[in-house]
């Protein structure tokens, strides 16, 4: 029968590998290591995403991202009156030239922040934005089904709007 040469018990102490990406007894670890990837810091742009300027056209109901003079992305909502104030997205749409540069976003993030400054809610109808919320419940509350109801039905009866 065979037995192992040593055998470690819990009160030895351990010690680090000597070699970097390898386990103490040397068969190599799956590289970059989860440990490694937890103590680096996320990276995250404070003043929005690589120059973009972030604007609101209340009037026309559009939250839009500005890049050189020209619009690159853009959430539409409108505002929910009854049964309380909302702003509700209804489509996210980011020029194909920019895609995957966090745009969509850096909008919804915009979104929230508005809708937290002007004290009202925010009723997610666009696919894009609940999840964005889904993923960032810290940043955007989850939303009253009643106002979910009122602004589908709002939808509904202004189909000429969207």
């Amino acid at each position: 029968m065979w037995t192992p040469a040593t055998v470690s018990s819990p009160s030895a102490p351990i010690r680090p590998s000597r070699y970097p990406g390898r386990t103490r007894s040397g068969a190599r670890r799956p590289w970059p290591r989860a440990e490694w990837r937890r103590r680096q810091p996320k990276k995250r742009s404070v003043t929005g995403v690589g120059g973009v300027e972030i604007r609101d056209d209340r009037g026309a109901g559009r939250l839009e991202a500005v890049e050189g003079g020209e619009v690159v992305g853009r959430i539409e909502y409108f505002v929910l009156e009854e049964p309380a104030p909302a702003l509700v997205p209804v489509h996210t749409v980011v020029e194909p030239a920019h895609e995957g540069k966090g745009i969509a976003g850096a909008l919804a993030r915009e979104l929230y922040g508005l809708a937290a400054r002007e004290g009202v809610a925010v009723a997610p109808l666009c696919p894009y934005v609940v999840r964005w919320a889904s993923r960032h419940p810290e940043e955007a509350p989850p939303a009253d089904p009643e106002l979910l109801r009122a602004a589908q039905r709002w939808l509904v009866e202004h189909p000429e709007r969207f």
